[in-house]
């Protein structure tokens, strides 16, 4: 007899993956990450603006992205947007909760039209608590075969 977990598929994507992003905290609707300075800084030691682009992306995607059926939908972003406020020579944090009343309102909208968007704004901060970006992020989800 097989053991058969019951935890959905992790949506990947490999090229976020060889950040080293790290998620810090993570549940339904809620998403809690680390960019890790090393390996993504730029040629003067600090944070590359493409790492925060990509923290972003991750930290307004996966609150969508857990309340997903993988095998029915996918998430795609409609913009990104990152008001850099300074450097950070350190890792950098992001973190975004929808709340429950969001989250039913995108699931009924995924299942009665196949598309649900919802719009993510947070603050990114250093390893000493320094507010250095805000992320603002449009998130649309799709059942698979949707048409506009």
């Amino acid at each position: 007899m097989s053991d058969q977990s019951t935890e959905k598929p992790k949506y990947r994507v490999e090229f976020v993956e060889r950040t080293g992003l790290k998620r810090l905290a993570e549940s339904r609707g809620y998403a809690h990450l680390l960019m890790p300075l090393a390996g993504n800084e730029n040629h003067v030691g600090v944070l590359y603006m493409g790492a925060y682009t990509v923290l972003a992306e991750a930290v307004a995607a996966l609150p969508g992205i857990s309340l997903l059926d993988v095998e029915r939908h996918f998430p795609i972003l409609q913009d990104i947007y990152v008001d850099f406020h300074k450097s950070a020579a350190s890792d950098v944090t992001a973190e975004y909760r929808l709340s429950e009343e969001e989250m039913k309102n995108l699931l009924a909208d995924l299942e009665r039209k196949g598309s649900a968007t919802y719009i993510s704004e947070f603050p990114m901060h250093d390893a000493d608590g320094a507010h250095v970006a805000t992320g603002r992020v449009t998130v649309k989800l799709l059942s698979h075969g949707w048409k506009k």
